[in-house]
């Protein structure tokens, strides 16, 4: 089922539920003893634990205390653990004596600071919680700055100067290699996936709240896909048409991606309106392509904008197809003319999908994205009653009620030019095929993404070479 992602108030409601787990220390000495088991995984899984080096970073209050009690777990199987006390006098009272009597080392403090030894495994990061704000300061940014590039860096929660709700990465900030959780993911997790590495997930005991906030962040997993495919009693029609508008005969190249991606996508049937018929028809014979929309034939849902133009003639026929009662998926520069003729989505009652980058988002909203890239998104899709798809290596999709699906692409290759294309042409097609805006989105940007691994594997790629691992994607997503 989706993977939820919580809000650092959710996370403390949910504690604050446990009652005794909290007074007692039992939540605490769970979540340390869930580092301890991550680290000594990590250390087993390169040579073993016994004679190995951790060093630990703690700062004050409960996400230092769980670093030290992991450290004097660690220290009891043998790792020789060191550790630097960023506030020793609101260092954990409890975790710091636990510490020390397992053989844990304290690093002095001389004038310039503490600093960790050289050559260590493992670095812990317990510097703040899910209550920091703001990027490291001095202190911690010297000890982190200090450290050799190969050191494995595990994270108590998050990595410290990460927002928790926002994921914005303040400068200097921890890159953690694993980050270690406990009871449910934050937002953090998804929004600044790239910061956070691997999350391993200790259950502790605590209950997910019963009541969420808007907006509501989740992303599908693998198995949540079921890509549609054609049934016994489907065909051609019944499976979904989508109509693709994009491109021109002097710029061929959007028409032929977003057409080739709806063709790939599914097995219905895709219709192109365009300058740029012929151009389609070349690549992909299958394409039933006219020249004017009034020749287009009846469509299940319209692809419109990549590479259409920006003219009156593209006005004019975006406000045709956003005055019928189809799903419209809006991309590219028929996002630049909504964002001068905004009327033509305001109070549309059928199903809408904005698919913008940074730069179109601005222009349709009048300001800069900003770092809270999901109060943005949701809030645009709000105020339109649409569904906004914000594209990104973390693509956020949402709709209108304050419920955004998210999806981490696990690299950037698709950051190429006509990608975007591509990904219009997909979400399109599972439009046609019935899906809502979300669903359509969020399948999409997962699918286009896993294209993108499969087609670079290490090396960069261009938007055809994309198209032509979306097959194979695909069908990693098809059930039974």
């Amino acid at each position: 089922m989706p993977m939820q992602y919580l809000t650092a108030d959710e996370v403390r409601d949910a504690e604050r539920a446990s009652g005794d787990l909290l007074a007692n220390g039992t939540l605490m000495r769970r979540a340390s003893h869930g580092v301890a088991r991550v680290v000594a995984a990590e250390l087993n899984r390169t040579g073993g634990c016994y004679g190995r080096r951790v060093g630990i970073v703690v700062g004050a209050g409960d996400n230092g205390g769980d670093a030290l009690f992991a450290g004097a777990e660690l220290a009891r199987r043998g790792v020789a653990v060191h550790a630097v006390l960023l506030a020793p006098d609101k260092a954990h009272p409890a975790g710091l004596a636990a510490f020390r009597a397992a053989g844990g080392r304290v690093v002095p403090t001389t004038g310039g600071g503490a600093a960790l030894p050289a050559g260590l495994d493992i670095v812990v990061d317990g510097v703040v919680g899910i209550g920091g704000k703001g990027p490291l300061r001095p202190a911690a940014a010297a000890v982190f700055a200090a450290l050799a590039p190969e050191t494995t860096v595990v994270a108590v929660d998050l990595p410290s100067g990460v927002d928790c709700d926002t994921g914005e990465v303040h400068d200097p900030s921890v890159r953690a290699d694993i980050t270690v959780t406990f009871g449910h993911p934050r937002r953090v997790h998804l929004l600044a996936a790239p910061r956070c590495g691997r999350l391993a997930v200790v259950d502790i005991g605590i209950g997910d709240p019963s009541e969420r906030v808007a907006p509501r962040l989740f992303s599908f997993s693998d198995e949540d896909i079921d890509w549609p495919v054609p049934g016994p009693a489907d065909d051609k029609y019944t499976q979904g048409v989508v109509g693709v508008i994009a491109g021109s005969h002097r710029y061929p190249g959007a028409a032929i991606l977003a057409s080739g991606a709806a063709v790939t996508a599914t097995s219905g049937m895709t219709r192109y309106v365009g300058s740029a018929h012929a151009e389609v028809v070349s690549h992909f014979p299958e394409v039933v392509a006219v020249p004017d929309l009034a020749e287009a034939g009846r469509v299940q849902a319209w692809t419109v904008g990549p590479g259409m133009g920006t003219d009156d003639a593209a006005e004019a026929t975006l406000r045709t197809v956003l005055d019928t009662d189809l799903p419209v998926l809006v991309d590219a520069d028929a996002l630049t003319i909504v964002a001068r003729r905004p009327e033509l989505v305001a109070g549309r009652t059928a199903p809408t999908l904005l698919t913008p980058h940074a730069g179109e988002f601005a222009r349709l909203t009048g300001t800069a994205l900003g770092a809270d890239r999901l109060s943005a998104v949701a809030g645009l899709a709000a105020e339109w009653n649409v569904t906004v798809l914000l594209k990104g290596r973390i693509t956020l999709v949402a709709d209108p009620t304050g419920s955004v699906a998210g999806n981490d692409a696990g690299s950037s290759w698709a950051a190429t030019a006509g990608a975007g294309d591509v990904l219009a042409g997909i979400a399109g097609s599972l439009l046609a095929a019935g899906h809502t805006p979300q669903t359509a989105g969020a399948w999409a940007a997962r699918v286009h993404a896993r294209a993108a691994l499969l087609a670079s594997r290490g090396a960069p790629i261009g938007a055809s070479t994309l198209l032509a691992a979306l097959r194979p994607a695909i069908r990693e997503f098809v059930r039974g």
